[in-house]
Parts: structure tokens; sequence; C-alpha cells
């Protein structure tokens, strides 16, 4: 494993270049084709000028986010087996108390989003697309964070706010390989459409 995310990375680098200079060869070939060169100097400034477009989509917060909720989830040690099993009155109470905090968060958000008239609905009372639709994975990686923090802190795996603010940084540091190839995929995929004329950005 140490080797192979590196060289996956590595191949994922290789394709970019190798798209860029095979759609600047067949472009230069058959210019017929529609296929456009991402080496033109077309391509270089769609490329350049669209980049942080390309990086910036939902899918890169919800990377970031997830890896908050994982990173919180597992520092306070809530799904160990000891945990479940209430085997301490102090697991037994941080586990009650976590499961209190757990269905106030879900009569809020059901107050949010599944009554008439909910706020998070959208104009015509849809859940699909919404405001609730779109902001679906933050409400539940914050309920993660939430529920995690609550139950670390009562369990005594987070004597303070630093080991919450630390769970979390050893969340994103641990998604950072998905954050690297998540980069690469979607240079490419962009890269790709760019190239077959289908990218929305042009």
């Amino acid at each position: 494993m140490r080797r192979l995310l590196p060289n996956a990375a590595l191949w994922l680098f290789m394709a970019q270049l190798l798209l860029m200079l095979v759609s600047w060869i067949y472009s230069a070939a058959y210019p017929a084709s529609g296929v456009r060169s991402l080496l033109a100097a077309e391509g270089i400034r769609w490329f350049c000028a669209h980049f942080a477009d390309i990086v910036a989509t939902p899918v890169l917060s919800w990377l970031l986010l997830g890896s908050m909720a994982f990173g919180a989830l597992r520092q306070s040690h809530m799904l160990s087996p000891q945990a479940t099993r209430g085997a301490s009155y102090r697991r037994g109470r941080a586990l009650m108390l976590t499961l209190f905090v757990l269905l106030a968060y879900a009569a809020v958000i059901v107050l949010l989003a599944f009554v008439p008239h909910a706020i998070l609905l959208s104009a015509t009372g849809n859940l699909w697309p919404s405001p609730f639709s779109a902001s679906l994975v933050p409400l539940l990686c914050f309920g993660v964070v939430l529920l995690s923090s609550v139950y670390g802190i009562m369990a005594g795996h987070f004597e303070h706010v630093g080991d919450v603010y630390h769970a979390l940084l050893y969340g994103i540091s641990s998604g950072a390989p998905l954050l690297l190839f998540y980069v690469l995929v979607i240079q490419i995929y962009d890269s790709l459409c760019y190239v077959l004329a289908q990218n929305p950005y042009f």
C-alpha cells in the first residue's frame, strides 16, 4: 500500500500528460474532427483560466467535511466495542446523552425540511432539488462531528476543545490521499470533456 498509492497518483499524472499530447497530435492530424488540443494556445488559456473551477466542485467540500467527520468519529471511540457494550457507567451515560442529542438533531432537521412549508424545501415544496438536498452531506457530516464530540467529551476521550480540534485535523490528514486523487481525477475528466468539446466552462 505504501507504494501502490504513490504509483497510482503518478500514473494519473502521466495520464493527464498523455491526454495533452494525444489531443495535440490528433487535432493536428484531423482538424475537422472537432477534437481540441490542450497544448494549443486556446487549450492552455482554458486550462489556466478554469483550473480553480475544475477543482472547486461540491465533491471537494464533501471530501473535506467527510474527512473531519471521520476524524471526530474515530478519535471519540464511539464505535469501539467497549463503547457499544456500555462497559462502564461513564460510557453508558455518554451513549445516553449522545442518543438524546441525535434525537434532538433529527427533530431539528425534520422541522427544517419535512414539515409543510419548511424553510429548506424548494420554492415548489420539493425535497429534490432543494436547499435541503444541496446541504444533505454537510448536515450529515456536522451531525457526526456533533455526536462524536458529545460522546468523546462525556466519555473522557476529549478532555478539552483542543482534543476535538486535533481530531478534526486527524481526519483531514487521514483523508489527504483522497483529496490528492480527487484533484488528479477531476483534472483528467474535465480535460477530456474539453478535448471532446463537451466542457461546460468553455
